[in-house]
């Protein structure tokens, strides 16, 4: 094999590669071995037919396909060990001579880790960000524990409709006078405020009267689902059936009996406190960490090639998709339920993408212009913590860690050195 290096603009390269013509026929070989039994020919048995005649009746090109993809993972994985240079992206491939009989060349376009310009990174001032817990969020926490208990009943000696119930209602719309499909419904449970109707709706009920018909005018939105209904005024006559409230339990000492283990109102606000004021604290802690890592990119300067960029957002989209097959839904379904597809999800994760890569390399940067290094004993603690993790032995652990993974492993504990070095040098104001 063969390499040829060409540095190519916005931190790009291209590596020719050639393999020798005895390469490219033992790939021609295997390929006919791998799909000669898809070939039948009258006069001989399947799997039997000589690969002379196949190419002869097919043409010479019928197995380079599958040849140069026998080829080419290999090869290109050796000229990129060949070649040192630091690649951060997928090869884009091209076939540029392929024939029976020749070497066979092709080229691999990669986009390469671009350098990076440090500028301040030290004494970053960012704003401080306020930890402190009001009685009125710790009053906000049991109301939300006061609603998850509550109990739904009707509405003592009340017949009109007040922000908030819950109502049972018969409803049918009309255009013009005229019903129109799917715009009629019975016994339907509706909470006044919750906005799950068209807008105007839930709001034109309050002091509607229970069994008394009442005209509920709307317009349908511009964007509606239904593009026959779009931007269409409507009328619906509404009837309510039954109103019922939430009833909320008390915030008292038996209400915290009930729903912890402690045994005040008082006791059970002092907990929630606590959480809230941790909560914040680590809050404010990634928000510091984000706005100082958002500083040290601004002062920065490097040029992130576009298949760099390409490959981060495949990287991401693949874990996502990974994520939610976990949960029963796979990517084709997550498409058809949100009417997004690749391009457009692509589109959406790529400013994230950009982040995430802006963030690493310049902390990187820091990390050597520091001087940061990890030692052993820091892998060996990594190690344990992930066996701990996986509920494994380390030694086990360590047995399946490659130098790959080890190298990787280093370059991610001095990213977090780093990002530590920089948090802490940071001004508060």
């Amino acid at each position: 094999m063969s390499l040829q290096v060409e540095k190519l603009e916005k931190n790009m390269a291209k590596l020719t590669i050639e393999t020798s013509a005895q390469d490219f026929e033992k790939a021609l070989q295997s390929a006919y071995q791998k799909n000669k039994n898809k070939f039948n020919v009258p006069g001989f048995r399947k799997g039997k037919v000589p690969r002379q005649m196949i190419e002869k009746m097919y043409g010479a090109a019928i197995f380079y396909e599958d040849a140069a993809n026998e080829i080419i993972p290999e090869a290109y994985a050796k000229a990129a060990d060949e070649s040192k240079l630091d690649i951060v992206s997928q090869p884009e491939i091209d076939v540029t001579q392929i024939e029976k009989g020749k070497s066979f060349i092709f080229t691999a376009e990669v986009a390469l880790k671009p350098e990076v310009t440090l500028g301040e990174y030290k004494g970053i001032e960012v704003e401080k960000v306020a930890i402190e817990v009001t009685e009125e969020e710790v009053n906000a926490e049991v109301d939300k524990e006061r609603e998850k208990n509550s109990r739904v009943v009707e509405a003592p000696r009340r017949k009109k409709v007040k922000d908030g119930d819950i109502t049972t209602i018969d409803f049918e719309g009309f255009i013009d006078g005229v019903a129109f499909e799917g715009g009629k419904g019975e016994d339907y449970s509706l909470t006044i405020g919750s906005h799950s109707f068209i807008e105007g709706f839930e709001e034109a009920l309050i002091g509607a009267e229970i069994g008394v018909e009442t005209d509920v005018n709307v317009t349908f939105p511009e964007n509606y689902q239904a593009a026959e209904l779009a931007g269409k005024p409507a009328v619906f006559k509404v009837t309510v059936k039954e109103i019922k409230v939430k009833e909320l339990p008390e915030a008292d000492d038996d209400f915290a009996k009930d729903i912890s283990e402690f045994d005040t109102i008082a006791e059970y606000k002092a907990d929630l406190k606590a959480k809230l004021e941790e909560k914040k604290t680590n809050e404010a802690k990634a928000a510091k960490e984000d706005a100082v890592i958002e500083k040290i990119i601004e002062n920065a300067t490097m040029e992130i090639p576009e298949a760099m960029i390409k490959t981060q957002v495949k990287r991401m989209i693949d874990d996502f998709a990974q994520r939610i097959t976990s949960q029963g839904l796979s990517i084709e379904q997550y498409f058809q339920f949100t009417g997004l597809d690749y391009d457009k999800l692509s589109e959406q994760m790529n400013p994230q993408a950009v982040k995430r890569i802006q963030s690493r390399l310049v902390l990187e940067a820091v990390a050597k212009a520091e001087n940061i290094e990890i030692t052993e004993e820091a892998i060996e603690k990594e190690i344990a913590d992930m066996a701990a993790a996986y509920k494994m032995e380390a030694d086990k652990l360590k047995e399946l860690i490659g130098d790959n993974e080890k190298e990787q492993m280093k370059a991610d504990l001095a990213v977090q050195e780093a990002v530590k070095l920089v948090v802490d040098s940071a001004v508060e104001k």
